[in-house]
């Protein structure tokens, strides 16, 4: 009988220890790593967009919001194929594979010396790997998607049915892998994309930033496998949702078939489904269309919500890391979060919400979800306030028609010059502190020397250096050489160049990076120097040296002059004049905490509300159904968020928070009004006032069809009776 029930069933006798099966160990240990993959490589994506690819800021974050979208969408694709074919095991192990595959393809594409021929540490063909990053990530995508709703029913389903405690223990700790797994990664990930590689030349290691997380996705294949004998396997029933959409496609076409004015109105819409499903699934079919009318508002939550990892982060990269003796990188400030999740939610739950009882506040889970949202648009706020802070810190880059200049004085007096319509004067081994802005050639006019036209290319930054011999200003060299940066410094670093106005040739070197030989009355090539102090060693061919210090923080940029009358000394740099082309990141990364702090704020009174909401209301077969919704909720979200920034084409970053948090005001306002008119259900009582009734239905039906088949025998015998009048006793008989 147990091998025929196993048969049945799919259940087997599995090897337990302290009353837990030993399959479940495999399967937290599968989320672990799967979960460690896929948030270690969403957390470096939009900065490997934005300096490995080189997209800009809003491309960067439409293709990061579009893969988030797509993560979300394709739950729904992995339960129809889990229920209604392949069955969950089958599904986790394909969409497994396919997953693990895209995290290598991904890793591949940021091998930048794979296509750098010329071994100049730029990539040759750069469509290459676009093309190959945008095939892992909609691999990864599908695969993180299609297991999402698969492992944690995977996990239930190796529990019998008298194992209520040890399932609902289960659950406790697999969540708990998927925040362990999620915090580290967003800790471990960032410091190794933030490590030097290369082959032929050293940069950000984008490869191991996303070859780790593909190392540990296929960790997690080879564990799921490894469990493979000791799983009970279900067979696939039949996807639920599935049957609810063919249900609800039947009532509109019923409906829409019978939409005469003569046709008795119904009570309900989905009521017109009742010619062909029974009353029990179309009133689980009404609590479920319930409830998901009011996740017509969510998706806005989660498009604020997920721009942490696009927005947020970018926002960081303009701002100072610097921790005391630790440098946070721009894409660690996203571990906040989960940090924040594990302290908040036991704070919440056991005191923040008692104290709200004790006060007499029925504080419904609609009310909290409302509250959430609020949280959140007050986050984007703060946000915006940070923005307009840190925008008062950048420089004005010029626009595609527009030059910038400025003057460096390499003459030994004072000198008067006129730059167009500005008018200044410059001390020796001085530069002017403002770029000045030009949309046209421009008169350069020094002292009382005669004008010079001067014309600058597009969408560019000068340095104009004036130089003189024997006592007349000989010289306006404007070179390439000479073009400024026209970008913050990428990821805190700060671009250094050197002017050598000595009189013999200068090899410049910090760490291992080298300016090179420097000709006298000539500008270096811009060197990246990371945050702290420098060492800059200065030699001649002779080999005299010196090393002259300087103290950096993020993302600034600096000329520094070596002016005629250097000296290589021990105090070398007291002679060494700088000029500032773009200030350091001055408002600090901590700014940004006050952000975070009222978005997992929302998150714990929303997004945990929300998923007990949904299960509370849902029947008990379609609770699947309901969270395929709440995920498609997060899918809509992301999708607001390429419409949004698509469409609004706002100048200033911070305008465009404000834009979002109004918007999710608005939509709370919408959530509020939806939520006073709700009327709280039991799905229980629901369904089972429906379980009672059916079986006097099935009486009625019966009785109905046995009164059928008395018809139907009485006129058969009647027949025959008519036909063989001699058989008096059978006609009597039938008679009676």
């Amino acid at each position: 009988f147990s091998a025929d029930k196993e048969k049945k069933t799919g259940k087997r006798k599995s090897v337990t220890i302290f009353g837990y099966p030993l399959s479940i160990f495999f399967i937290v240990v599968n989320e672990f790593c799967e979960r460690f993959s896929y948030y270690g490589m969403r957390a470096v994506l939009v900065l490997y967009f934005k300096y490995f690819l080189k997209w800009d800021d809003d491309f960067s974050t439409t293709i990061y919001h579009t893969f988030v979208a797509l993560c979300y969408l394709t739950p729904i694709l992995g339960a129809i194929i889990a229920d209604s074919w392949l069955g969950k095991f089958k599904t986790i192990v394909y969409l497994s594979i396919v997953y693990a595959v895209g995290q290598v393809i991904m890793a591949v594409s940021a091998i930048h010396d794979i296509t750098d021929g010329n071994k100049d540490g730029t990539p040759d063909n750069m469509t290459l790997h676009v093309a190959l990053s945008m095939l892992g990530l909609l691999l990864i995508a599908l695969g993180t998607g299609g297991i999402k709703p698969c492992v944690a029913a995977f996990g239930g389903d190796q529990f019998n049915e008298d194992q209520d405690k040890q399932r609902s223990t289960f659950f406790s700790i697999f969540y708990l892998s998927i925040n362990a797994g999620s915090l580290l990664s967003t800790v471990i990930t960032p410091i190794l994309r933030a490590q030097k590689c290369g082959i032929h030349t050293q940069q950000q290691c984008y490869p191991l930033a996303f070859g780790v997380p593909a190392a540990l996705m296929v960790v997690a294949l080879v564990v799921f496998i490894v469990g493979s004998g000791m799983y009970n396997k279900t067979a696939p029933t039949g996807n639920i949702m599935v049957k609810v959409f063919k249900c609800i496609s039947f009532a509109i076409k019923n409906r829409y078939r019978n939409r005469s004015s003569k046709i008795p109105k119904r009570e309900h819409w989905m009521d017109w489904a009742e010619e062909k499903y029974d009353k029990l699934l179309i009133a689980q079919v009404k609590m479920v269309l319930k409830v998901l009318f009011l996740y017509i508002p969510l998706p806005m939550f989660w498009a604020l919500f997920d721009q942490q990892g696009s927005r947020w982060t970018l926002q960081a990269t303009t701002m100072d890391g610097n921790f005391g003796s630790m440098v946070i990188q721009p894409d660690q400030m996203q571990t906040v979060n989960p940090i924040l999740i594990l302290i908040m939610v036991p704070v919440v739950d056991f005191i923040i919400y008692p104290l709200i009882s004790k006060c007499k506040l029925n504080f419904t889970p609609l009310r909290r979800m409302t509250v959430g949202m609020f949280l959140a648009a007050l986050a984007f706020v703060a946000a915006a306030l940070v923005q307009l802070q840190i925008d008062a810190t950048l420089p004005d880059f010029p626009s595609s028609t527009e030059q910038q200049a400025k003057f460096i004085n390499m003459v030994d007096r004072p000198i008067d010059i006129t730059a167009g319509n500005n008018t200044f004067q410059l001390e020796t081994f001085q530069s002017n502190k403002d770029y000045y802005t030009y949309d046209r050639p421009f008169e350069l006019k020094i002292d009382t020397g005669s004008p010079v036209l001067i014309s600058l290319p597009d969408g560019t930054r000068n340095t104009l250096v004036i130089l003189e011999e024997a006592g007349q200003i000989r010289n306006i060299k404007v070179s390439v050489k000479f073009g400024d940066v026209v970008a913050k410094p990428e990821e805190g670093a700060n671009a250094i160049r050197f002017f050598n106005s000595f009189g013999m040739v200068l090899n410049i070197t910090v760490g291992e990076e080298s300016f090179g030989n420097i000709i006298s009355k000539n500008m270096s090539t811009y060197v990246d120097v990371p945050q702290g102090t420098a060492e800059f060693l200065i030699k001649n061919a002779a080999g005299n040296q010196c090393v002259f210090s300087r103290e950096f923080g993020f993302g600034s940029s600096y000329t520094f002059i070596i002016p005629p009358t250097f000296t290589l000394e021990e105090n070398c740099g007291q002679h060494i004049k700088e000029v500032e082309d773009i200030k350091a990141n001055s408002i600090h990364m901590a700014w940004q905490i006050p952000q975070y702090f009222l978005m997992t704020s929302g998150e714990v009174v929303f997004s945990v509300t929300g998923l007990e909401f949904s299960y509370s209301q849902a029947p008990s077969n379609m609770k699947s159904v309901l969270q395929a919704g709440w995920l498609l909720t997060v899918a809509v979200g992301n999708i607001i968020v390429l419409i949004v920034a698509e469409a609004a084409t706002l100048p200033d970053q911070w305008a465009e928070y404000v834009l979002f948090a109004a918007l999710l005001v608005l939509v709370c306002i919408i959530f509020a009004i939806m939520a006073y008119f709700y009327t709280y259900i039991d799905p229980a009582k629901i369904e089972g006032k429906f379980a009672n009734l059916e079986p006097e239905d099935e009486k009625k039906k019966n009785l109905e069809v046995t009164k059928k088949d008395m018809v139907e025998n009485h006129n058969e015998k009647r027949r025959k009776s008519s036909n063989s009048s001699s058989d008096e006793e059978e006609t009597s008989q039938t008679n009676f």
